[in-house]
């Protein structure tokens, strides 16, 4: 495979649930949960790509002519780029494909690597869920982030201990899992987390604790005051409330209200260097996406990330070079108008 739009179409043929649209915004699934869809009338999801496109790039071509870096660094480890692979897991359920998590792990976190960055991996209700992708961050030297979703206290902790026993870069939680009913009724049921339990979690931890699916200017400041070194600013893809805000219409206000104090980074309908880009501006520290990634992996394996990745790499620094940017700090405020 040599283009993106090899891997594509060899993805489409291998979802039998998933759409593959060329356009994913999420219209054409929209409810489809279990599935790749939005939760209930699927606005949520259709929002995030929405709200994208009313931010758009200034253009400003009267610049040095030196190359663009879009080097940026992650908790002390230099990376290629602010783009990051979405935790996903239940691949067989949620897109029909003949694969499983540990094989989309397996390929996921090799494409990762091949292009010097970080992917974030998934978690589900059965051990192995947990367990399988670990493991193969372990096979590289732990160098990725095990997501742990929110589950009773006794099947976070074993998980924490074996995150850190792996030395990964990293662990998340995506705390807003803790809403979806078939979670609270699974053999392993997630509950929701206060301060003071989010507090007893950090203590166990032995690497930066990102939360994932802050959404608000309070949950932010929760999640400080929890002692968090990076939230992510998401809507769960959609998945978990109907008629929710998107992350980037909620970015540039948490952004103010959190004052640097920890890094963030923002999730929910990007599809570009273009998204990237908007993203970096109204103050995000990165970006992870999830749906394509999650194509590129069925399509064509690490290869098939690999091919991804540098087609956003190289949109991003197409759009920096259009707007006078030459490296990732370069992105400011000013070099994008917002008409939501």
């Amino acid at each position: 495979m040599k283009t993106w739009d090899d891997v594509y179409e060899c993805a489409k043929k291998r979802c039998t649930i998933c759409r593959c649209c060329k356009i994913c915004d999420g219209r054409a699934c929209r409810g489809e949960t279990p599935g790749p869809g939005g939760k209930g009338s699927g606005s949520s999801f259709v929002r995030n790509a929405d709200m994208l496109k009313q931010v758009f790039i200034k253009l400003d071509t009267i610049a040095s002519n030196e190359g663009i870096d879009t080097t940026t660094d992650f908790f002390g480890h230099q990376v290629a780029l602010p783009v990051y692979a979405a935790p996903i897991s239940g691949i067989k359920q949620n897109y029909g494909a003949d694969m499983s998590d540990l094989e989309y792990t397996k390929e996921l976190v090799e494409g990762c690597n091949l292009v010097n960055t970080v992917a974030f991996t998934g978690d589900g209700m059965y051990d192995d869920m947990f367990k399988n992708p670990l493991r193969i961050l372990e096979e590289n030297d732990g160098f990725g982030v095990p997501t742990i979703k929110p589950w009773l206290f006794d099947n976070m902790k074993w998980r924490i201990e074996l995150a850190n026993d792996t030395k990964v870069l990293a662990i998340a939680s995506d705390i807003d899992a803790s809403g979806l009913t078939n979670l609270r009724n699974s053999v392993t049921p997630v509950g929701f987390k206060n301060v003071d339990d989010l507090k007893e979690i950090k203590a166990m931890i032995q690497v930066p604790l990102i939360l994932k699916g802050i959404l608000s200017v309070e949950g932010a400041l929760k999640a400080i005051e929890a002692g968090a070194d990076g939230i992510i600013v998401s809507n769960h893809g959609g998945r978990v409330l109907d008629d929710c805000p998107s992350g980037i219409e909620m970015l540039e206000e948490i952004v103010a209200a959190v004052d640097g104090r920890v890094k963030i980074y923002v999730d929910g309908g990007f599809r570009s260097g273009n998204d990237v880009f908007k993203a970096l501006a109204l103050g995000a520290d990165g970006v992870l996406i999830g749906r394509p990634i999650s194509q590129a992996v069925i399509g064509g394996g690490a290869q098939g990330v690999q091919i991804y990745m540098n087609k956003i790499k190289l949109e991003l620094k197409e759009a920096m070079a259009m707007s006078g940017c030459k490296q990732i700090q370069d992105i400011t405020r000013d070099k994008v108008i917002v008409k939501m």
